[in-house]
């Protein structure tokens, strides 16, 4: 059993004009002595590729067609670990771990300056201390105040009223003596014992006793109405005004506690280690980014990506798709995936809906970014080139004639059979393509003889070519064109 192949020579339309003329007659002479090689050594073959005496002729057969689409991509993880630097206003790096390094939860991996937080942490604990001894001061003062409401309700309340009740007492007492000592100078008057001058003195005394008891009356009654209460709200009015000034040096010493513990936090984030096992490496190396990779000596900023730990567990490929194929790409759709020496199977997980950026340096190609999921598979790491195929169609059991065979007039597209009776031209409908190969619809049947290159061999050919070789549909018909055959076996 031979097999034998004709290497792909494929025509690029993005060359310059004059460039496309000569890459296609660079072409074509290629292709003819590639297939004068081959039949010179497997002319005994039944081959679908002959020689006939009006040029190198191609066997139509029904078989099998996968329409692919072929971009170079990167390996990555789809769950990466991204280490930030957590410095409020940034810091310097003074050591940075290698990129590539394996760790384990605990590992050491940047070291961040930090002597200035170290400064800000020694004057917040100055300012804390003030704060605490403020709220020690304060709920002092709030403690005397309840005590005072306690002392003035149970000691000085209670001693006023009982001193003003006992001046009450004797001055009952007093107005009951002076009756009685009335009364009796009453009767010693009526006896005429005394003057009357004595008995007016008695009677001055009675109402001085009465006087004096009405006026401890009121004094008790004052006490009880009005005093008291404004005692009360005097001491009352201390007690909230200390409570007050307690709440506000709470919330002050509160305030100054949380910049302390968030001043120590940010000294911790200045060392920042592994929280998961895994590979060390820097974002340029999972995706493009702006920030470039951290070194001793760099100034980072806050919330930027330092390194990032990836998943090797959950790898994926990112290609670029070229926009005049990213249509045909769906989720699902099955992929090849070679590294190395190894071939993976993948699938499409994600296409990008915005296209990445253009310029010279992606030689003005609009691509789309597309994610193509890898099975678990040992050996896969961040930053590996990958060859990916993913399939967009499968023919099967299907007419297919190299697109060298086919040229196109206007909205036709012709060949040349060679038949017993001669060399015919036919129009034919055609299907999808890989570039190479392009399904019949209509026009051949199996078994037919095709003219490789027609406008080498075929005057009319040539002549068709002829009318459109000075337009661009011309030269882009051409460049399109693959002179690639498909090993056969025989």
């Amino acid at each position: 059993m031979i097999a034998t192949r004709i290497p792909t020579l494929t025509i690029m339309n993005d060359a310059p004009r004059p460039m496309r003329r000569w890459i296609k007659r660079i072409a074509i002479a290629l292709v003819l002595l590639s297939a004068v090689g081959a039949a010179s050594t497997i002319a005994t073959s039944s081959l679908r590729v002959e020689e006939s005496p009006v040029g190198m002729t191609y066997t139509v057969r029904r078989g099998s067609l996968a329409v692919t689409v072929t971009e170079n991509g990167t390996v990555e993880s789809s769950n990466n670990k991204e280490i930030k630097c957590m410095v409020k206003g940034g810091s310097t790096v003074l050591w940075v771990i290698e990129t590539g390094t394996i760790v384990q939860p605990g590992d050491v991996l940047v070291r961040l300056d930090q002597s200035q937080i170290e400064d800000n942490i020694l004057a917040q604990e100055i300012v804390y201390e003030n704060a605490l001894a403020n709220k020690i001061t304060a709920e002092s003062d709030v403690a005397v105040a309840r005590k005072s409401i306690t002392e003035y309700l149970e000691g000085t309340y209670v001693q006023e009223r009982s001193t003003i009740e006992k001046d009450i007492f004797d001055a009952e007492q007093a107005l009951t003596q002076a009756k009685l000592n009335y009364e009796s100078s009453v009767r010693m008057a009526g006896k005429g014992l005394i003057k009357s001058l004595q008995l007016s003195r008695e009677k001055f005394a009675v109402e001085s006793a009465r006087k004096d008891l009405e006026l401890k009356q009121t004094q008790l009654e004052s006490l009880e109405k009005y005093k008291k209460e404004k005692e009360l709200q005097t001491l009352q009015s201390s007690l909230r005004a200390a409570e007050a000034r307690l709440a506000s040096f709470e919330a002050s010493l509160k305030l100054e506690q949380a910049r302390l513990d968030r001043e120590k936090e940010q000294l911790e984030n200045c060392t920042i280690v592994a929280d998961v096992p895994g590979m060390v490496i820097f974002p340029s190396m999972a995706e493009w980014k702006s920030t470039p990779d951290i070194e001793e000596g760099a100034v980072v900023r806050e919330q930027q990506t330092l390194l990032i730990i990836p998943d090797v567990s959950k790898m994926q490929v990112k290609v670029g798709i070229h926009e005049s194929k990213v249509d045909r790409l769906s989720v699902g759709m099955p992929a090849r995936v070679e590294l190395q020496d190894d071939v993976l199977a993948g699938e499409v997980s994600e296409i990008a809906e915005v296209t990445r950026p253009a310029g010279w340096w992606t030689g003005n190609l609009v691509k789309y970014d597309t994610l193509i999921r890898l099975e678990s598979q040992p050996g896969l790491k961040p930053g590996m080139t990958a060859l990916v195929d993913v399939v967009l169609a499968q023919y099967d059991d299907v007419l297919t004639v190299p697109v060298a065979c086919v040229l196109e007039d206007g909205d036709r597209h012709l060949c040349w059979v060679v038949t017993e009776s001669g060399v015919q031209r036919r129009e034919l409908s055609l299907g999808d393509t890989d570039d190479e190969f392009v399904i019949v619809q209509a026009g051949l049947a199996e078994g037919d003889r095709v003219i490789l290159n027609p406008t080498v061999y075929v005057d009319e050919a040539q002549d068709a070519a002829g009318r459109v070789g000075g337009t661009e549909a011309d030269e882009s018909n051409d460049s399109e064109a693959t002179a690639s055959l498909e090993p056969t076996e025989t």
